[in-house]
């Protein structure tokens, strides 16, 4: 699902399954393989360490916190407190709209798991409505260790050992985000995705390891299968209102980051049409980016809704539904080929369910196909290639 941390914070740090057997059956601490999807737009990592992730385990509620009072934040007022409470805030009421949206009567099935080192997840998950194909909504606050070599390439820290010279520790880290992508069944009402995720390493005192370091990322994009302006310029507006109040740069600045994300190179095309994109934000204020990632998260339902209203009972033909599936496995191809969230969640053994709830239900390919110039169809990809300035 974001992807799309675009990944979702529930693969942080996953075992390779067939190093965690070896290492179930010897005395010996196993190779394990990692890889760092929390930060797109930095080259893909594997390393080898001592460390075995556990696996999720099922829970039949979902706790309070996720926190625990012994230095992960519950109770504390910290940054990670107020991060989980905003997330799961939001997962609520972004279902609770979409139901209503929706009006099938269907409510979100959700799944709850944990991790015995800390943390755990919701994910929730919404099929065969009478507006929504599939919708996932998942959140997820995850914390333990990751390797030095993981740390030291993510953040460009010195290649021989920590920044005191010391040989590097495991990295404390806590890592929390909700993430959802949302299909309809309408070719006229577009799939839209969104992720905010926030991002901790720490080492204790005195021991070596990584400095306290914490950033943000996330972002909201709208992928549609016909270009319709009214609704592009109003989801578009609705992100730029919301950027606006914290710094006037950081639309056009994330605008950009966030066409450059979502290109299929095989194809030469963007995914969709855009919204914001950003990560390893941390050069403002911290409890300023987190009341930003706090708009951004509640800005999904004005920028998202009035267009589902507008379009999910527009007539359409047996052709215009084709072009969607046409549409959805360009999706697909990106998800499974780039998004760094679910081709890290794939190599390594980690929930396949939450890594894959990002594809619709149906898809489809078609040899060689080519939109007729001029056509509806046409103009959509022709917005894809040439990305626009939509304000």
């Amino acid at each position: 699902m974001a992807s799309s941390l675009l990944t979702t914070p529930s693969q942080t740090l996953a075992p390779n399954p067939a190093a965690a057997r070896a290492r179930r059956s010897s005395p010996a601490a196993a190779q394990v393989s990692f890889s760092s999807p929390l930060l797109p737009g930095r080259r893909a990592l594997r390393v080898r360490a001592s460390v075995a992730i556990e696996k999720e385990v099922p829970e039949k509620e979902a706790p309070t916190t996720f926190l625990r009072e012994d230095g992960s934040g519950a109770g504390s007022g910290s940054v990670r407190e107020r991060f989980e409470g905003m997330i799961r805030r939001v997962q609520g009421e972004i279902c609770a709209a979409l139901e209503e949206a929706d009006g099938s009567g269907k409510r979100f099935v959700e799944d709850v798991w944990s991790r015995p080192g800390g943390g755990g997840g919701i994910s929730r998950v919404l099929q065969d409505g009478n507006v929504f194909e599939k919708a996932g909504v998942n959140v997820s606050v995850v914390y333990g260790v990751m390797p030095p070599d993981a740390y030291r390439a993510a953040k460009g820290a010195a290649k021989n050992g920590a920044a005191d010279g010391h040989k590097a520790g495991p990295v404390p880290f806590f890592a929390a985000g909700i993430s959802s992508v949302l299909h309809p069944k309408n070719p006229f009402a577009p799939t839209l995705h969104f992720n905010y995720r926030y991002f901790e390493t720490d080492a204790p005192k005195d021991v070596p390891g990584a400095p306290r370091s914490w950033w943000f990322g996330g972002g909201t994009d709208l992928t549609p299968s016909y270009l319709i302006e009214e609704d592009v310029k109003h989801f578009h507006s609705v992100q730029k209102q919301t950027c606006d109040k914290f710094d006037p740069s950081f639309y056009p600045r994330f605008k950009k980051w966030c066409d450059d994300y979502f290109y299929i190179k095989h194809r030469n095309e963007r995914r969709g049409l855009g919204g914001i994109f950003f990560d390893d934000l941390n050069d403002y204020d911290q409890d300023m980016l987190l009341n930003f990632a706090t708009e951004c998260a509640g800005s999904v339902i004005p920028a998202y809704i009035p267009i589902i209203e507008r379009r999910k009972d527009t007539p359409f033909n047996e052709e215009q539904k084709a072009w969607q599936q046409v549409r959805r496995g360009r999706y697909v191809e990106f998800n499974l080929v780039y998004d760094r969230g679910t081709t890290f969640g794939l190599k390594t053994g980690g929930r396949i369910e939450s890594i894959l709830v990002s594809l619709p239900l149906t898809a489809r390919w078609e040899y060689d196909h080519k939109p007729e110039e001029g056509s509806e169809e046409w103009k959509l990809l022709d917005a894809c290639i040439n990305p626009k300035e939509w304000l």
